[in-house]
């Protein structure tokens, strides 16, 4: 069977927080600038599509295409290292402290930020022929999605920080459920269709990724938007990530490693540990 049980996998969780926490400055940046770049590939696929079929469920159900070939490439996002790395402390691994996470989060961040944004210019020029002419449809779409996710969260005041972080927390309770899912199988199929399905819902649904909108707002920049860097940092970005650590650690995390790893103390009589220990009933005549 290619499918891991959840002990095993939350084991292999910490294992993944360790090694990338006393990873190489070099190999850490450039993992996570790959990632980046994927993803925000990514990304404008989807919105492509959407804009040219007039079906956002289109492009939802086709952005994970990104997420699943920068994982099995075996690249890094913030939002990944967001929930593995704290498990690796947690679990007292050694070499593994609050210094070593945050490096780590500060490199992978920065390497996600240069690769979505090489992307981001690459797509400005491809949609503007060089900046030679106006954006076209997908461009334009690029340009009004920047400035819809922070002026539209900023008219709202303190209710629309609040709801962006929230849209925050959510997404990456989803796209960490999807970096554990790819542990959760033993074959690349298997570790695809894991993926993709709470990739899909976080993307539909419009919850706010950060690396995402490392591609997105610059685009939405270069594109025409109407909303400046400073809009994007305050009403987008920042609150984003922090939404996004506090929903992967939290809703997948902890949760994991709480109920997996750092498992309560049974009740007394026999612990039946999975449903294949309960025996079959007797036949009747035997």
């Amino acid at each position: 069977m290619s499918y891991v049980r959840p002990a095993e996998f939350v084991g292999k969780m910490i294992d993944a927080g360790e090694s990338k926490a006393l990873m190489s400055t070099r190999d850490t940046v450039l993992r996570a600038f790959m990632a980046g770049a994927i993803l925000a590939l990514a990304a404008a696929f989807a919105v492509t599509v959407t804009v040219q079929t007039g079906n956002a469920l289109v492009g939802a159900l086709l952005f994970p295409v990104g997420f699943c070939m920068l994982y099995l490439l075996g690249f890094d996002l913030l939002t990944g290292v967001f929930t593995l790395v704290p498990l690796a402390w947690l679990d007292k691994r050694p070499g593994v402290g609050p210094g070593a996470m945050l490096r780590n989060w500060g490199l992978v961040f920065l390497g996600n930020f240069g690769g979505a944004l090489t992307v981001a210019v690459m797509m400005a020029v491809v949609l503007t022929f060089g900046f030679s002419m106006d954006p076209n449809e997908v461009g334009q779409r690029l340009g009004e999605i920047g400035t819809d996710r922070t002026v539209g969260y900023a008219d709202h005041g303190a209710a629309g920080m609040l709801t962006l972080f929230v849209r925050g927390v959510l997404c990456n309770w989803m796209v960490s459920t999807g970096v554990v899912a790819a542990m959760m199988s033993t074959s690349v199929s298997g570790k695809v269709i894991a993926m993709w399905m709470p990739i899909l819902v976080f993307f539909y649904m419009g919850f706010e990724h950060s690396v995402v909108n490392m591609f997105l707002f610059p685009s939405g920049l270069m594109l025409g938007g109407d909303f400046s860097i400073g809009d994007y940092l305050i009403w987008n970005e920042i609150p984003t990530v922090v939404g996004n650590l506090v929903g992967g650690l939290t809703f997948v995390g902890l949760t994991l490693y709480a109920t997996h790893a750092r498992t309560g103390a049974p009740r007394r009589g026999k612990v039946m540990t999975d449903p294949e220990d309960v025996p079959a009933p007797a036949k009747v005549g035997a």
